[in-house]
């Protein structure tokens, strides 16, 4: 049995979890009898939930469980900034030719979609809001990847708009921007609300187990172990991002690193005043370690900024607070007509790197399949790879599912210590060259 020693924490106060404005529908079920099913899904995240609803509906004979170490909406998928993004940008750079990023295009409007109809379907607020998204640059030597992003857009045939200065201001509420390029297909949402609000449409046969961390595992037999209870299945596929490496699974290739946001309290009617006629918004900088801030629905202000490389796959109460002072500062340069909105709630996460940018989507060992490394789109990326994991655990043959095979070679990372060493001087340098984007 392989030992599982590191486990999922919670990482500060997790704002978008604490704000989900509905009661969940299915109680929180814990895993406390040794159980036998025909597959195993390890993970609750996007990519996990979308795994164990598409299996459902191919075989809905088999007898699925969903286990995750903490409760639906609390991992990395309820963590992030809520954008739901139907375009290539530039944490996620795949091949850069018109095929490729036509099919990531399609491959993402096909996971909105989805998500889209669940969301329908299930009729929980969970912000959603078809706001696009702004790709900003405030200092002139990040224009250019403004140029860059948009010749992109044109090669593959896609809608944008370019805003400068006080035609941008009108829109954010800010004159903190120098330009924008804005694209209207992104989805803004509260992403703890929307996974909770997936997770309650899984059919009958997916059984939820939250709060069943796997302590040990035997991939051979398919043998879990929890705190509580042992687990078998025929089938086990682990959707387990940053923790992979932990499982035995797929060593050298995926990278977690930190980052934190802060999500203030809501805005009263007077501060509202400074954003009047304006629209939720979502932005995201022209530097990939730049700063993404966000107007939301329920009228807060998101700041989410800071990298780190944290090899326990935890934070500390010290870099939380560090970062919680870089996202005031970042506020402030923002929005320094409200400047006493406090912060309620500030939190770190994990995106899950690899070094081409390509995930992990394979059969590791006969039966044991692995998906991780969204690369920073996990909302969209997660559910499309779970959709078609799905289908390939089924036999069921595509030319998207194709496409993700081909796109699913990442490319071998160096252990500890250089992994750490590189990681930080990379990091350090990024966020340097971010500076005022930041």
């Amino acid at each position: 049995m392989q030992q599982i020693k590191r486990l999922p924490t919670k990482d500060g106060q997790l704002g978008w979890f604490e704000s989900v404005s509905f009661q969940r529908p299915m109680p929180v079920q814990q895993a406390k009898k040794n159980e036998n099913f025909d597959i195993i899904i390890v993970g609750a995240g996007f990519t996990g939930l979308a795994t164990a609803g598409r299996l459902a509906e191919l075989r809905p004979e088999a007898r699925i469980a969903l286990i995750d170490a903490m409760e639906v909406g609390q991992g990395a998928s309820g963590r992030n900034a809520g954008f739901i993004i139907d375009l290539p940008h530039n944490l996620d750079p795949t091949e850069p030719d018109v095929e490729a990023n036509t099919k990531v295009r399609d491959l993402n409007g096909f996971a909105i979609q989805r998500l889209k109809r669940i969301q329908e379907q299930q009729g929980f607020d969970v912000c959603w809001h078809e706001a696009g998204k702004y790709l900003a640059a405030h200092e002139e030597k990040h224009l250019s990847g403004l140029t860059d992003f948009v010749n992109t857009l044109e090669a593959i045939g896609e809608p944008y708009e370019i805003l400068n200065d006080d035609a941008l201001a009108e829109r954010l509420g800010t004159h903190y921007y120098k330009r924008a390029v804005y694209t209207p297909g992104n989805i803004l949402v509260n992403p703890a609300a929307l996974a909770i609000s997936v997770a309650s449409a899984l059919p009958s046969n997916v059984t939820l187990l939250e709060n069943t961390a796997v302590h040990e595992i035997d991939l051979a037999s398919k043998v879990i172990q929890t705190e509580k209870a042992r687990l078998s299945a025929d089938i086990i596929v682990l959707a387990t991002n940053a923790f992979t490496e932990k499982f035995g699974v797929s060593p050298n290739r995926v990278t977690p690193i930190f980052t934190y946001a802060s999500l203030t309290r809501p805005l009263n009617d007077s501060e509202m005043k400074a954003f009047q006629g304006i629209s939720p918004w979502g932005l995201t900088s022209a530097h990939p370690a730049g700063t993404t801030v966000r107007l939301t629905s329920d009228k807060r202000i998101f700041i989410r900024n800071t990298l780190n490389y944290q090899p326990a796959l935890s934070s500390t109460e010290a870099s939380l607070d560090k970062a919680k002072m870089k996202h005031r500062q970042s506020y402030l340069a923002r929005f320094p007509q409200v400047p006493d909105v406090p912060f309620e709630y500030t939190w770190g996460g994990m995106i899950c790197v690899t070094m081409n940018h390509e995930p992990v989507f394979k059969e590791h060992a006969p039966n044991v399949y692995v998906i991780a490394a969204m690369n920073g789109v996990g909302v969209a990326k997660g559910t499309y790879l779970g959709n078609y994991m799905a289908e390939y655990i089924c036999g069921k043959q595509s030319p998207e599912l194709e496409f993700i095979l081909e796109h699913s070679a990442p490319s071998w990372i160096p252990p500890d210590p250089l992994r750490s060493a590189g990681a930080h001087i990379r990091l350090s340098y990024e966020e340097h060259m971010a500076r005022g984007e930041v």
